[in-house]
């Protein structure tokens, strides 16, 4: 019975849930959870097509509740921020996790992200020319 409760409590550790919401016309999505190869990252990926499909380009990923990224995790994260940019908006990080942070600076891509220490500051730089 205890192995039951400590296999669940991991198996929720590791879950991955997104919130998606709109400030003004910049629609913030938030990550909580391990983002990896598999559910976690179709998820997070679907989530940024849909966003596209709306017509939405200036994006805010919180990345807070973020504990553990892997490379397809950054992969889209990257593509993200490509069709973006080419759209003519851009992806913003608020308050990345050291993980994600120290793994985004290991493979040379956090200075091509704007870095916010919380979502006001994010949302309100797309207002600053």
């Amino acid at each position: 019975m205890q192995a039951e409760k400590v296999a669940q409590a991991a198996a929720e550790k590791l879950r991955m849930e997104i919130t998606v919401r709109r400030r003004s016309d910049v629609q913030i999505i938030q990550l909580r959870g391990v983002v990896r190869l598999g559910q976690a990252v179709d998820t997070f990926r679907q989530a940024i097509d849909d966003a596209f499909s709306a017509g939405d380009v200036r994006l805010v990923l919180n990345c807070a509740e973020v504990p553990m990224i892997d490379s397809s995790g950054i992969g889209v994260m990257v593509k993200s921020l490509s069709s973006a940019k080419q759209r003519g908006g851009d992806v913003r990080l608020v308050n990345p996790s050291k993980f994600v942070t120290q793994t985004l600076r290991l493979i040379g891509v956090l200075n091509l992200f704007s870095t916010f220490e919380d979502e006001d500051q994010a949302v309100e730089s797309y207002s600053s020319p």
